[in-house]
């Protein structure tokens, strides 16, 4: 983003600092200093049917093994391109407008109970579409999953265990404290699965319903979305008949401290929009909208 380059005193690696918000706002970081006490939930439904339609044609056009994951992705990328507010994070009791749209996600390298897990960082752009989605996760899912390969994530845990209990104890305090002063390097920042604009999890994959995940004290993650499996129900119709439609459900707990409750319901009217009718993510936004200074 265009803001990003401008770096100013009490600016992070990762993100700008706001400098006009409403002082309440201001001052809630303090308040509520972590991240579990800060949490919300959310949980809804969304029909489907269409959007499986979608997906479909999408497959039949040249993108194999795209799915649901690849949806809802996009379509949070597109809504922080409208609502740049919900890429924000709390770091320092400071509130940052971040610079990149950055997901994480936790994968098995092979789905048997005795496989290694391991995490991913995918970094988006706020005007990708659903293609470049495809792609940039594709490409980092497929080098995890290479044979002997590890992710900076891995090689990091592998350094820290190396160590005694007693450093690996004061060696993650320093982090925590080199973090609150925004001094992480940048090695490790882009290592780090606890830093990002948030984590994704599609349990539906594995025939799990959608859960509410904890938000982690360390980094600043301020998201995390959870997506169910896929279900069969009866809906009425607008005319008040009855049709089996098909659902999925998610789930989001999210950091209160970033947004008003009026700004995110924004955000999750617009989300639930763009998953019922995909097909805007097949071309970029007509704008960016940048967060506030």
């Amino acid at each position: 983003m265009s803001k990003a380059a401008k770096r100013r005193f009490g600016d992070r690696f990762e993100g700008r600092r706001i400098r006009t918000l409403d002082p309440n706002i201001s001052l809630t970081p303090f308040i509520m200093k972590d991240r579990s006490e800060a949490s919300n939930y959310f949980s809804d439904s969304i029909d489907i049917t269409e959007t499986e339609r979608f997906i479909r044609d999408k497959r039949l056009k040249g993108y194999p093994g795209l799915g649901l994951l690849h949806v809802f992705i996009a379509a949070y990328i597109r809504v922080a391109s409208q609502y740049p507010g919900v890429n924000r994070f709390i770091s320092g009791r400071r509130m940052f407008s971040r610079n990149n749209i950055e997901f994480i996600m936790l994968i098995k390298k092979e789905l048997r109970t005795d496989s290694s897990e391991t995490s991913i960082k995918v970094i988006f752009d706020p005007s990708d579409t659903i293609s470049d989605v495809y792609v940039k996760l594709g490409a980092e899912i497929n080098k995890a999953r290479e044979a002997g390969e590890t992710t900076d994530s891995d090689d990091a845990a592998k350094t820290l265990m190396m160590l005694p209990r007693f450093l690996l104890k004061l060696a993650v305090r320093c982090i925590r404290i080199l973090d609150y002063f925004g001094m992480l390097p940048k090695s490790l920042l882009k290592a780090s699965p606890f830093h990002g604009s948030m984590m994704i999890t599609d349990l539906g994959s594995i025939g799990l319903p959608a859960i509410h995940h904890h938000l982690y004290n360390i980094g600043n993650l301020p998201m995390f979305i959870s997506i169910g499996a896929k279900r069969k129900d009866v809906v009425l119709r607008k005319d008040g008949s009855a049709a089996q439609r098909k659902l999925v459900d998610y789930a989001i707990t999210m950091d209160e401290r970033i947004c008003d409750g009026f700004y995110f319901s924004q955000v999750f009217r617009l989300f639930k929009g763009i998953i019922l009718d995909p097909g805007v993510l097949d071309e970029p936004p007509e704008t960016v909208k940048e967060d506030v200074d």
